[in-house]
């Protein structure tokens, strides 16, 4: 109804001789006027493990995802306040679940297949929109521990950083599980701002070895009863040279109240390999980490252009004892407008590298002295990713990309082989990306 009364309130006489592109056009324009907007993106892949990994494969994963967000003053008066929400529907296979074997997914898209309530949250803008309060289930992910050019990149530890996707329960709030939380933002100057939240720090129950995308298999369990999360930042805006270049830099904590597994020791403080141990987990209290983001850009396309090349990094380190991976590092350089022909096509080449922890290869080096066998001991995940993005039309958008993957779960043991001796085998992987929005 809401869409057949902008259909009757924004068309002009004849409307019904526009083209239908047109018409939706002004269906929407109509009803962003009076504040609602709508979103559809479909994103498509397809991608093969062409060599190394567990197996070799290939796959097609898929997720729509539908979305609105309402200006509540317009639409009932509430100053300053706007509600956003945002569904996926996801289908297909994993390449990193079924074929590769690693820690970082191959794509931001893979998760278990669907139909799941993502974000859900109303924010309310106070002191002329220099302080911000959002309520509600929502992702971490767009504005801690992120740089704006890293969203052409597919792999998923280059959107949320693969250190708290791999440590945190459930990941921490990044897709495909948002959480219940706060978030504050304030505009402290034109340069600094600063953000804190909290969120609960589980999206799903801790019930044994289930996937929490299946304990959580619609969004809906709006969990509140966690050990909390934290996470704080403060963001500094900057120019270089004479160009007055932009650049950021970020610096950040985060801490979790919750309980962790000992990488090393089981509750009778015996190594986990020992068989004279009790097998039970030895769980430590609290987990913590600290971060920092650097962003520039490097050079201008053109004198008066945002775009051209640019480069960012991101860091973190975590206690080894309580975490599979304790340092992290990924960065990378995106191109852009680089051609007259394809303005808004984007290149980009960026790297990852995650450390295993101490206490982790403490217990590898302890399972070879119980087997007597030469036992992998795991050391460090790296990836390289090679990515062109080229915008078919504002609506479509095709984006081949190429990943290698050194020590794929960070050198764990090849699951095939018998012996427990051999590493999984560096992976290359190939594959094609499409985007159609409106």
């Amino acid at each position: 109804m809401l869409v057949a009364a902008a259909l009757a309130l924004g068309a002009p006489a004849h409307a019904e001789d526009k083209p239908v592109a047109d018409r939706i056009a002004d269906t929407r324009a109509t009803l962003e006027e009076a504040g609602y907007q709508f979103s559809l993106t479909y994103i498509g892949e397809g991608f093969s493990d062409a060599s190394g990994g567990v197996s070799n494969g290939a796959v097609y994963t898929g997720r729509l995802d539908l979305g609105t967000t309402i200006d509540l003053e317009k639409v009932m008066g509430w100053t300053g306040a706007t509600l956003h929400a945002n569904m996926y529907q996801i289908h297909g296979d994993g390449l990193s679940r079924s074929y590769v074997g690693n820690l970082f997914l191959v794509s931001g898209v893979e998760s278990l297949p669907a139909t799941r309530l993502y974000e859900f949250w109303i924010e309310q803008k106070l002191l002329g929109g220099k302080l911000s309060v959002r309520v509600g289930q929502q992702g971490s992910d767009v504005e801690f521990i992120d740089s704006q050019y890293d969203d052409i990149f597919i792999n998923s530890a280059l959107g949320w950083p693969g250190i708290v996707g791999t440590i945190l329960p459930t990941g921490g709030p990044s897709p495909p599980l948002a959480v219940p939380g706060i978030r504050i933002k304030a505009n402290l100057s034109d340069r600094i701002t600063a953000y804190l939240a909290l969120f609960d720090g589980s999206a799903s129950p801790p019930q044994g070895t289930d996937d929490p995308q299946i304990l959580n298999a619609h969004g809906l369990n709006f969990r509140v009863n966690d050990p909390p999360w934290w996470i704080g930042q403060l963001k500094y805006k900057f120019e270089i040279g004479e160009s007055r270049l932009p650049a950021t830099i970020t610096g950040g904590a985060w801490y979790h109240m919750g309980s962790f597994a000992d990488q090393r020791f089981s509750a009778d403080g015996l190594s986990l390999a020992d068989p004279d141990s009790s097998g039970d987990t030895r769980w430590l209290r609290r987990d913590n980490g600290i971060f920092m983001v650097y962003e520039q850009l490097l050079a201008r396309a053109r004198p008066d252009a945002d775009k051209g090349v640019a480069f960012f990094m991101r860091a973190s380190v975590s206690p080894s004892d309580r975490n599979l991976i304790s340092t992290y590092v990924d960065g990378g350089f995106p191109f852009t407008g680089f051609s007259e022909t394809y303005p808004d096509d984007r290149f980009g080449i960026a790297a990852i590298y995650a450390r295993i922890s101490d206490a982790a290869r403490a217990l590898d080096r302890d399972t070879q002295i119980f087997t007597g066998t030469p036992y992998p001991i795991r050391d460090y995940e790296a990836i390289l990713e090679i990515t062109y993005q080229h915008v078919v039309n504002p609506n479509f958008t095709m984006q081949p990309m190429f990943q290698y993957i050194t020590h794929p779960g960070g050198g764990a043991v090849d699951p095939n082989d018998p012996t427990q001796t051999h590493r999984i085998k560096d992976s290359v992987v190939f594959g094609l990306r499409t985007i159609l929005s409106y």
